[in-house]
């Protein structure tokens, strides 16, 4: 009998020991589980706004999330992170995307300026979490208030006060500008792609491009950092994806582990790529702030192709 209570314990500890060495691992291939299919489709979300998402395999495989969004339907309106008022010791509150998209009420949302500070070591230890101090790089305006100065020689995207929207080369938008955000380099402009010569690597990316007329708008995430599913794209093959869209002007964002989609459901927020945080797939980042938009529901809502 004392021989079988040892054999038990043994075995006990054994299973013990091989739960806690696999929970790491069932817990990624869970989170895994919860992304996008690698499937093409496309639906309509709200009146004048489009969502795309294909899959590709070469050169590596990749996930590309299109958004396009008609700015002369009525409802469609733009929504910048609000700046905090000075004296305050920071330009916002860092947010995760859908945190956002859910204060504001808002249908639609995507991360936007690259901010500081930022560090990302642990799953626990990292900065900023939600509600840190946080402060995008760049220009930043919401409705009509500029809380963050421009920065040299980065490129910004500017809502006017009729619903139109411009991307310029120079680091601030002009007076009169609504919302606007900064990127840090153009993609494309006047409807010449801009060479870059730099040998970036695969990478999450995120991307805004605009038509000639500022009335269409394409927001583009890529996702990556994640094997076999989407290891991203460079940012040659990035400015070839709006190029391929007939933009007259795109400016890159911040990507890496902040490229965040998120639209509203009637239950809340539903991501719609697959970011990952502190390598963790479907977690999302607080950043600095975001670029999010009103608009009114679709009547069917109904998937055009799936």
């Amino acid at each position: 009998m004392h021989y079988r209570y040892k054999l038990y314990i043994r075995r006990l500890l054994l299973a013990t020991g091989l739960g806690l060495l696999l929970s790491p691992l069932m817990f990624y291939g869970w989170r895994c589980l919860l992304r996008p299919p690698r499937t093409d489709m496309q639906q309509v979300l709200f009146r004048g706004i489009v969502y795309k998402r294909y899959a590709i395999s070469t050169p590596r495989p990749a996930m590309i999330h299109i958004v396009t969004i008609d700015l002369k339907t009525p409802g469609v309106k733009a929504l910048v992170t609000p700046g905090i008022p000075k004296p305050s010791d920071r330009e916002t509150s860092a947010q995760k995307t859908s945190e956002f998209l859910n204060e504001f009420k808002l249908q639609l949302a995507i991360n936007a300026s690259y901010f500081h500070h930022f560090y990302e070591k642990s799953p626990w230890d990292y900065y900023p979490h939600s509600g840190d101090p946080s402060y995008p790089i760049g220009e930043a305006i919401s409705n009509g208030y500029r809380y963050s100065p421009p920065e040299p020689n980065w490129p910004v995207l500017c809502f006017s006060i009729q619903n139109r929207v411009q991307i310029l080369k120079s680091d601030y938008c002009p007076e009169g500008t609504t919302h606007g955000i900064a990127g840090n380099q153009l993609l494309v402009y006047r409807g010449k792609a801009i060479d870059d010569n730099s040998d970036d690597k695969p990478y999450p990316r995120v991307a805004a491009a605009v038509n000639q007329e500022g009335t269409k708008l394409w927001l583009i995430a890529v996702d990556g950092k994640q094997a076999l599913y989407s290891e991203g794209v460079t940012i040659a093959e990035l400015t070839k994806i709006v190029t391929d869209l007939g933009a007259y002007a795109a400016l890159n964002l911040d990507g890496g582990g902040s490229t965040t989609l998120v639209m509203s459901t009637n239950h809340g927020s539903r991501v719609l790529n697959a970011p990952i945080h502190t390598r963790i797939p479907m977690r999302e980042r607080p950043v600095g702030n975001h670029l999010g938009f009103y608009a009114l529901p679709e009547g069917l809502r109904a998937s055009l192709l799936k």
